[in-house]
């Protein structure tokens, strides 16, 4: 893992990064047997956008976002949620409050009723 995150390190700069998020839609799109016009179309953008996108100049993540879902790959996305983790002493607390038996229901006294 920590081999992946070294790839993006700080000496790289915002537009080489940005050239290879432009490769990577560039070379999905073109795995799969799409044209510029195609990908464009199904992702609701222009193809000029795409162009430059693929270019690696005045690109947005919405813009990203469409494209990647044009090309079914918003699931390397999935690595961008949080996933919350509960402490063990948390977890260990909450099992030690819940209930271990049952208890007999004790029976209400009943109210008399109101002479009013």
């Amino acid at each position: 893992m920590s081999e992946i995150t070294n790839i993006y390190s700080h000496s790289q700069s915002d537009s080489a990064i940005l050239k290879t998020l432009s490769a990577y839609i560039k070379h999905h799109r073109l795995e799969q047997n799409k044209s510029q016009s195609q990908l464009a179309l199904e992702a609701g953008i222009n193809r000029s956008t795409l162009i430059e996108f693929e270019k690696g100049k005045h690109a947005n993540l919405i813009t990203f976002i469409q494209l990647l879902r044009a090309l079914n790959l918003l699931s390397v996305l999935n690595s961008f949620q949080i996933n919350q983790q509960i402490s063990p002493l948390i977890l260990a607390e909450a099992e030690m409050a819940k209930r271990k038996r049952a208890s007999k229901t004790k029976p209400q006294p009943k109210k008399p009723k109101s002479n009013w």
